[in-house]
Order: structure tokens, then sequence, then C-alpha cells
């Protein structure tokens, strides 16, 4: 591309980046406060932001596995629920809670709430963007906590961390085993897939693509370019300015996005380990299919969720018992890249 080019396609970038800043100031309006805490949070407090709908079941690991981590405050955003989520995330000390009915697809799937609260409370900070299903590991994860790596990334000026979401499931049906509150998804999610991934980076905003495991291998085979998107950059330093385009995917300004090499080599990431095939997916498949609320054109994942909702057998003779996240660096699905 040339230089021309290229300044012509910055600016789109710009404009774009400002017209997504603009939606989340509009969808503003759309949130209501329900139990505010921010006045807790302290300069350099890590915090998590996410938007739930029914995630009762999961939110108590989830919020262990995050405060042990080092997360000192929760952004959080409930999109209806009828579960008693929101009810619980009302008593938690650490929560800032708000809640919505209005359309998650309409907010570009949560984001633009997110983007609203970001600005108004993460300026400054380091913060995890997440869905209640994911669950960050990283190199030394289980020594070094967050507070630990972010002041390493500081250092480095580094201003992003991605993971790559790995599909965790069952060796039988995924609806073998019930799933209970509180106890730890990875005792029933024990295996993944090592090997068959796809990744490329993506003009214009530079960022990773990566397509597979076994969602892609069991329900997209004869679709590859409709499988879920892998790669993800949880955890910003964030700034007023930024936003995230697709999701968690990528994110404005594009420089962000170069995480994946820094000249001498590898950049850091972690996984984020996905519990999305626990039990309890096989009637939320049922309802989302009904909502067509989670992707863009809803009607191009129907097959998708039938075939979730019966509760099919992920597992295959090539999958892989997880361990920790040695061996997931040793498979390359994470890297140290320096952190040591």
């Amino acid at each position: 591309m040339g230089l021309a080019a290229d300044l012509w396609q910055a600016y789109r970038l710009r404009l774009q980046r400002r017209r997504l800043l603009y939606r989340a100031l509009r969808k503003r309006r759309q949130l209501r406060a329900v139990s505010v805490r921010t006045n807790a949070i302290k300069p350099a407090h890590i915090l998590a932001a996410m938007t739930v709908r029914d995630e009762a079941v999961r939110l108590p690991h989830f919020l262990d596995h995050y405060r042990a981590l080092g997360v000192d405050h929760f952004l959080i955003v409930d999109n209806g629920s009828t579960d008693g989520s929101a009810e619980f995330l009302a008593k938690q000390p650490d929560v800032s809670l708000w809640s919505t009915d209005a359309s998650y697809k309409a907010a570009r799937f949560g984001v633009d709430w997110l983007t609203w609260l970001q600005i108004r409370f993460a300026h400054g900070h380091w913060c995890l963007t997440l869905d209640a299903d994911e669950i960050l590991i990283y190199p030394y994860h289980d020594t070094r906590p967050l507070p630990a790596l972010t002041a390493w990334l500081d250092a480095q000026g580094h201003r992003a961390f991605p993971a790559m979401m790995l599909d965790m499931y069952p060796k039988g049906p995924i609806d073998a085993e019930p799933y209970e509150q509180g106890a730890d998804p990875f005792r029933i999610l024990e295996w993944f897939d090592s090997g068959n991934y796809v990744i490329q980076i993506q003009d214009p905003k530079r960022n990773l693509w990566i397509q597979g495991g076994p969602r892609a291998r069991c329900f997209f085979a004869d679709n590859p370019r409709l499988a879920p998107t892998l790669n993800k950059t949880p955890l910003v330093k964030w700034n007023r300015r930024f936003v995230y385009v697709n999701s968690t995917h990528s994110l404005l300004p594009r420089g962000l996005n170069e995480t994946y090499d820094f000249g001498s080599g590898e950049g850091p990431s972690g996984v984020l380990l996905h519990t999305k095939f626990l039990n309890t997916v096989v009637e939320r498949s049922r309802i989302e299919k009904d909502r067509q609320e989670h992707f863009a054109r809803s009607q191009d994942y129907a097959g998708y969720y039938d075939q979730v909702a019966a509760a099919p057998t992920l597992w295959c003779a090539d999958s892989s018992r997880l361990v920790g996240w040695r061996q997931l660096e040793s498979m390359g699905l994470m890297s140290r890249g320096g952190w040591l």
C-alpha cells in the first residue's frame, strides 16, 4: 500500500473510531444504575468489564478466579437476567452494576455499553473486557498475579495483552454431567483441540484472525469462514479514546492490535479458557436461537444452535487433556514473549 493510500486508510479508521465512541455516548441512556461503587476505584486498580445475561451459575467461580488474579473492581451490565444474576451481583462489594433491557445486538453485542463505562471509569487503568464464560490464564498466572504482569507490560511500553480463546469440552455428550454453581468448571471441561487452527493478519486493522477448534471441526466443517473467531485482546491499558470494533477481536487505534510481534520475537500472550460447553449450553442454545441476539446474521447460525441443542460429543481421538499453562505454551497456544 502506498503512502497516500495508507494515510487515507488511517483517516477512515479515525472516523470509524469517532463514530463508535459517539455510539457509546448515545447508548449510555439505556443503562440504569443498580449498585454503583466506583468511588472505591483507586488509581492503580485493575478493572474488569462485561455484559451478562442469565449467568448466575458461572458468576461465583468467575469472580473468584479474577479476584485471585488481582482484579480490584468489576464494571458489569446486566442485560435482562431472570435467573438471579443481577441480585447476586448487586450484593458483591467490588462490583458496580448497571442494568438494561435494550437489544444486546443493537448495542454491538454489549460493546457500546461497556465502552461508555470504560470512558467514564477505566481511563488510565488496565482493564479486562470479558464474557462470563471466559477464564484468562497466562504464563506464570499461578504464581504471578495481574499486577505483576501489568507492571511488566508498562515497563516494556505495551498497551495491550492478547489471548486466544480455547474451547474446553468434556469427553462425553456435553450435557452428561451437570455443573453446580461455584464449582471448578474444568473438572468437567478437561479437553481441548490443540492443533487445527488457521491464523492470518487482517487489514486494515492489522489484527490476528484465528479460527478452528471443536466448533469449526464439528459445526462449520462445510463452511469454515463462519466458524467463530478465537483471537481476542482482553487486557488493555485503557484510554477514553480507545474502542473495541468487533467484540474484543480488534481495537482502534489499530496499533493496539499489533501485539503478536515486537521485532525481536513473538509477543506475550495468554489463553481464555472458554467454558461455553457446560451442560447449560443445551437449553441456552434453544433460547438464543429464538432471541437472535448473538450474531450479526443470526439466520446463518440456526443450524449451529440446533446441533448444540442436540448435546453432541465434541471429544475425538486427537483431543488433548488440559494439564497447565506450560503445556499450552509448548503447543504454541500462548507465549511468554520475554515475560519471565
